[in-house]
């Protein structure tokens, strides 16, 4: 089944880009490196178009309390990025994914904090399904957040990490999506012609529980990579 006429757009836009449309790229990912996937699935609710988002544990190693797309790693007998993104999606969401259909794969993006090469794989939600935090030990919270409030200039802002890094954040859904997953929206709204004009100079500094949070999470990827 083919995406609706409002997601074609954004289909058709990111076949022509690569890595440098969705994140800065500062370096380059070292020949042996972890490969991960997420899968960005966007639906029709009651609020209108939308997009799946989770909000992890605060007990994981990785990432814990934060917002993101579903994913996870991609293991050795996953068939690929889309094969990894549809199970990690289902396992923490309960999602069918016989009712998604993969409109476009994203270039590979190399996400330095976590030491992962990330695949975002988009997807059509044309068959929904309940969705829940399927499995607590690694999900906190499971939301459809609409497109329109992800576009609204009131719920749009930027972080400032205290490393001096800089980049786009939303408030919506009772969450401040922020890093990897916020720089990923971001461009999908523009690329996809959802964009409105917001504040950039609105700017604030990352509040003190997502602070320790990231800071534990950085503390044990470098003990990983120096193990």
């Amino acid at each position: 089944m083919p995406p609706p006429d409002w997601l074609r757009p954004l289909v058709d836009a990111v076949a022509g880009t690569d890595a440098s449309d969705f994140l800065p790229m500062r370096d380059v990912a070292p020949a042996s490196v972890r490969r991960s996937a997420v899968l960005v699935l966007f639906g029709v609710g009651v609020d209108g178009p939308d997009v799946l988002l989770i909000e992890r544990s605060a007990h994981l190693r990785s990432h814990a309390g934060q917002p993101a797309f579903p994913g996870g790693g991609v293991d050795a007998d996953d068939d690929g990025p889309v094969a990894a993104a549809l199970r990690e999606a289902q396992e923490e969401t309960g999602l069918d994914p016989d009712g998604v259909d993969i409109v476009a794969v994203l270039p590979d993006l190399w996400v330095p904090p976590s030491s992962n090469v990330v695949t975002p794989v988009l997807g059509w939600w044309q068959a929904p399904s309940d969705v829940h935090a399927a499995d607590p030990r690694e999900v906190a919270a499971v939301a459809r957040v609409p497109i329109a409030e992800l576009a609204d200039p009131v719920n749009r802002l930027q972080v400032l990490h205290p490393g001096g890094w800089v980049g786009p954040a939303f408030e919506v859904a009772g969450m401040l999506v922020w890093g990897f997953t916020a720089a990923v929206l971001d461009r999908l709204l523009a690329l996809g012609g959802w964009e409105r004009p917001w504040d950039h100079e609105r700017v604030q500094e990352l509040p003190a529980d997502q602070l320790r949070l990231a800071m534990r999470h950085r503390s044990t990827s470098s003990s990983r990579q120096e193990s």
